[in-house]
């Protein structure tokens, strides 16, 4: 046994027991069998530890990432976004919808305390049904609390909206990354709301499919999930493609949108089929009548999903 491989036996074993458990014998297969591989699921490029070689059999581990260096290395950006959409950005705390996102984020945070929700995805059965506007105003009514941090990912890559609606750019963005062609820092930008973090979609792809399926969102995840309060996702639409139940996988829960007299019944219900009844939190109620409702243009009801009924 070569002294590399007994130090590395050694930092297991002291790994495990600050763990309060006994160290796995991952080197058994390596002593048996001294192959070496590469980390699958890193990016070939601009992520740290992609690419190296590994023993076979060894664990590889995602370092989070530190608040300084993030701060350090996260480029601020001047925003020029949608007043009409963006609702938190003028400054006008009475404006109509703004109340609506205050009452969807409490019921949020009264699901957290029944289980574990930071990572949330944000879908609806069909184009335009609202939920990119859903997921961009969350993020906002998130931070406008005094310490919240969030990062917004616009993780529809064969539509995307966010950029637009934020004012910025989309590029470089999640494509890059999970093409392996831009790390962490260069994909995620600042804007004039402070704690508000948003990495776009990037690069116009072909194959999104493959793409978000090819597990490094989840080791992105992985890597900045300590440095925020929630970490919302927009995805695709749920029924016209398969993007949306595979991003489902690497979060928490999923939020879903539907539209007031215009999302078909059957099409929502075939959306709400493609996530597993625990995933899914609840529902947001998008472009309610005014007349029939008219103290808002928005309504939102989030549920239990055990109560919640399409």
């Amino acid at each position: 046994m070569s002294r590399i491989h007994e130090a590395l036996k050694k930092a297991e074993q002291e790994r495990a027991a600050l763990q309060g458990g006994a160290a796995q014998s991952s080197f058994a297969a390596a002593e048996e069998s001294p192959v070496t591989t590469t980390v699958d699921d890193l990016p070939a490029r601009g992520v740290p530890g992609a690419g190296v070689p590994l023993a076979s059999g060894m664990p590889s581990f995602a370092s989070p990432l530190s608040l300084d260096v993030l701060l350090a290395r996260c480029p601020q950006l001047q925003w020029n976004p949608d007043q009409k959409t963006m609702l938190f950005f003028n400054g006008d705390d009475g404006a109509r919808g703004t109340e609506e996102f205050r009452t969807l984020r409490s019921r949020l945070y009264h699901a957290r305390e029944k289980m574990a929700l930071k990572k949330l995805l944000v879908t609806s059965a069909l184009p335009k049904e609202g939920k990119s506007f859903t997921a961009a105003n969350l993020a906002q009514v998130m931070v406008r609390q005094h310490g919240r941090r969030v990062l917004l990912i616009d993780a529809d890559l064969r539509g995307p909206r966010l950029h637009l609606m934020l004012g910025t750019t989309s590029s470089p963005g999640l494509a890059d990354y999970l093409q392996g062609r831009s790390d962490e820092f260069s994909i995620m930008q600042r804007g004039p709301m402070e704690n508000l973090f948003f990495i776009p979609s990037g690069e116009e792809i072909s194959d999104a499919a493959e793409l978000v399926a090819n597990g490094r969102l989840k080791f992105l995840l992985q890597r900045v999930e300590a440095l925020f309060d929630w970490i919302i996702i927009d995805s695709p639409p749920a029924v016209p493609v398969s993007d949306a139940s595979v991003l489902a996988k690497a979060c928490d829960g999923v939020l879903m949108v539907v539209r007031s007299n215009s999302t078909p019944v059957d099409m929502a219900r075939r959306a709400r089929q493609e996530f597993p009844d625990q995933a899914l939190v609840g529902v947001v109620l998008n472009g309610t009548d005014a007349e029939a409702m008219s103290y808002t243009r928005y309504y939102y009801d989030v549920k239990n999903v055990t109560e919640s009924k399409v």
